[in-house]
């Protein structure tokens, strides 16, 4: 069957797909949101990649070198054996505290036994594959360019004979060796031993960033290799978090639901930021509250749902008609019309990120002055919008309403200014904000319980169930043994679930009926399994949802509920994060049963 069977690289500026034999099939340049160099991933004759052509006697083995964002591909025929160790270059700069990231990818050639021979075809496309893509060889490098579209260039540097490797003829190793794939000429001569020392303080890099990780009893792996993952989807310039690395892979082959993801959702973006500081790293989380801070200048400004990773605040929507799509799913899109929706959900969203922050780092926050006009500009808006309905988090396309899930976010954003007052001594702020606060709760209980179906639902009035609503108890808007909370969970497992897997919604959307499953839902529900008391039950289904991941434990954005295959962009940084936050739960109760025990 095939798979989303790809590892990804990446530095905090870009990032790469690497396919499960080592063939290089996505990768954006300079930046994650810029034109593609190499597409193959959504046009096998047109999207350009970078391979290894082996004769069929050699077996592919792939891992990443453990807790790092290095891939290593083995090839071997028993005697001849030889490894590809694919990345990016990241780690500290000598002095400044800054770091080194160039858009540049090194294919590191470590020779270990035998007399291994391979063939390499080397086939960027510049701009989308769009115009036509010319290679040169010069003294240093093979130079790529295209004139057509628009001007741009690629340069490949390599240890091997520049003609053999770009005419494919056959390459014999005998020792180490390296390709260089840069946006940008070098100035000092690439080497292969500067190569190898690039692949030694890159390694150190991701070593020390795993190390600030704590260590779980249960699943620490799985965590690790996560959020790593999640790293890897930051833009460190700005602070920026992307929902995926890639565009339009689609949700179901060969329909329509394929959007781009190379962008920040600030619902997205603030989950994993709470995620990422819940593992202790405070740096992403100070980045990204700035990035929040340089997006609302004005205290009337409404924010909008996603922004580009450098702070765009327009993603136009276009198609890319000459490729095919991935596995002929048309069309391939990039830009965004999602930009101009109205979701109401991420002021609480954002609200809980701020709470959270000024609760773990309080003593090393620049930036409480700005924070506290966002709260109260936060507050205004949702005092003045909470009753208007809206897209929702799944952007519907149609028509506005008044989804549960949006109204329980406007009362988490009431509910952690309130919070944030008091941390800030501004308590003549409160007595106004609990009223609201009160009012919009009882609302929800209101107009969004069903007393036929026992169930929160999808919407007000509607009799349609929705995974989101399960979230009501991680935000702390209804407790986990409320029984509306648990007959929730149960009219939600009766109703949305499929073999294990989670429907988003089974009501029809404006494309028909989903027939993949979210991945981050089915967490969710095993989240509050878990909550409700039911864990061997919901470890059962967690052990189970990882064995859906493909071979180096990464996910995308859905699972087929028939074949179980990966769909949608990928990695998914909304599946990641809260794959993390299953795994803490279950390590979290497995050291407290050690406790207990020690304690016996």
């Amino acid at each position: 069957m095939d798979n989303l069977n790809y590892g990804i690289i990446g530095n905090c500026r870009t990032a790469a797909l690497i396919s499960k034999a080592g063939s290089l099939d996505w990768c954006c340049l300079p930046q994650f949101d810029s034109t593609s160099v190499f597409a193959k991933l959504l046009d096998e004759q047109n999207g350009g990649s970078f391979e290894f052509i082996l004769d069929e006697g050699y077996q592919v083995h792939q891992e990443y070198h453990p807790n790092t964002a290095i891939l290593v591909t083995q090839f071997s025929n028993g005697t001849d054996v030889f490894e590809v160790h694919d990345f990016m270059p990241r780690h500290h700069k000598l002095n400044n505290g800054k770091y080194n990231a160039p858009p540049e990818i090194v294919r590191y050639i470590r020779y270990v036994s035998g007399k291994p021979t391979f063939r390499v075809k080397y086939d960027p496309r510049l701009e989308y594959g769009l115009g036509e893509t010319k290679h040169y060889v010069k003294e240093d490098f093979i130079a790529s360019l295209t004139r057509q579209q628009k001007y741009d260039t690629l340069f490949l540097y390599t240890s091997f004979n520049k003609n053999d490797v770009l005419e494919g003829n056959e390459i014999t190793l005998t020792q180490d060796g390296y390709f260089l794939i840069c946006y940008n000429e070098k100035i000092l001569k690439a080497t292969t031993e500067k190569m190898a020392l690039e692949l030694e303080r890159t390694k150190v890099y991701w070593l020390d960033w795993a190390d600030k990780t704590p260590n779980y009893h249960k699943f620490g792996a799985q965590i690790i290799r996560s959020a790593i993952t999640l790293k890897m989807l930051t833009y460190d310039k700005t602070g920026a978090v992307l929902a995926a690395a890639t565009t339009s892979l689609p949700e179901t082959i060969g329909e329509v639901r394929n959007w781009d993801y190379r962008f920040c959702w600030i619902r997205d973006a603030s989950m994993v930021i709470k995620v990422v500081s819940e593992l202790g790293h405070k740096n992403s989380a100070k980045r990204y509250l700035q990035f929040i801070i340089d997006l609302m200048p004005d205290k009337d400004e409404k924010l909008q749902i996603m922004y580009g990773i450098n702070k765009e605040k327009t993603l136009t929507e276009k198609t890319l008609d000459h490729l095919d799509g991935y596995k002929g799913s048309k069309p391939v899109r990039i830009g965004n019309a999602a930009y101009k929706q109205k979701q109401n959900d991420i002021y609480g969203i954002l609200m809980d990120v701020i709470y959270e922050q000024l609760m773990k780092f309080s003593n090393d926050i620049e930036n409480g002055e700005e924070l506290w006009s966002i709260t109260k500009g936060i507050v205004w808006i949702v005092g003045k919008h909470w009753k208007e309905p809206d897209k929702g988090i799944w952007e519907f396309r149609g028509e506005d309403r008044h989804f549960t899930f949006s109204k329980v976010l406007c009362w988490v954003a009431l509910d952690r200014a309130i919070k944030v007052a008091r941390i800030f001594g501004k308590t003549h702020k409160i007595e106004k904000w609990t009223a609201l606060e009160q009012e919009i709760k009882e609302d929800i209980h209101n107009n969004a319980w069903n007393s036929d179906i026992n169930s929160f639902v999808q919407s007000y009035g509607s009799r349609h169930l929705d995974a989101s609503v399960l979230l009501m108890e991680s935000y702390g808007f209804i407790h986990a043994r409320d029984p509306k909370f648990v007959s929730t969970v149960r009219a939600i497992e009766e109703g949305l679930s499929n073999d294990g897997l989670l429907y988003r919604y089974k009501n029809e959307d404006d494309f028909g009926l989903p027939s993949s499953s979210f991945t981050i839902c089915t967490f969710w529900f095993i989240n509050s399994l878990f909550k409700i008391g039911e864990e061997e039950k919901a470890l059962e289904h967690f052990e189970r949802l990882l064995g859906y991941s493909n071979h180096l434990g990464l996910f995308s954005e859905d699972i087929d509920f028939k074949t179980k295959r990966l769909l949608g962009n990928f990695p998914q940084a909304y599946s990641h994060l809260a794959l993390i936050e299953c795994a803490i739960n279950f390590s979290k109760k497995r050291s407290e049963e050690r406790i207990l025990e020690s304690i016996r």
